[in-house]
């Protein structure tokens, strides 16, 4: 995760400024990375942050992620409480690696 984590009881101060300017500065604890899973068509992806409604977002952080982009993407139908499912085509590799941020 790399922004702080509060609890909903949290009463300290300084605590709440510094996660909320951690926010400011772009930090988040929704965000992560994912590798698609080889000789498969779907990767399972578990993810706190995520809820029914919320919008995935895929960044390719390899070669063969970036090559992979146009058979790779979310149906919003796959986003649900605290996963998501990536939709890919089956292939051999296992360094399709893509970093995700999710909003809402």
């Amino acid at each position: 995760m790399a922004g702080l984590t509060l609890s909903p009881a949290e009463k300290d101060l300084f605590k709440i400024v510094l996660a909320i300017r951690q926010l400011m500065e772009g930090r988040s604890n929704a965000v992560g990375t994912v590798t698609l899973t080889a000789g498969a068509v779907t990767t399972t992806v578990t993810a706190p942050t995520c809820a029914v409604g919320s919008q995935v977002f895929l960044f390719p952080q390899t070669a063969n992620a970036a090559g992979a982009l146009a058979t790779t993407y979310i149906r919003p139908a796959d986003v649900t409480a605290g996963q998501f499912i990536v939709t890919h085509a089956n292939a051999g590799t296992t360094d399709r690696t893509f970093s995700y941020e999710i909003r809402g």
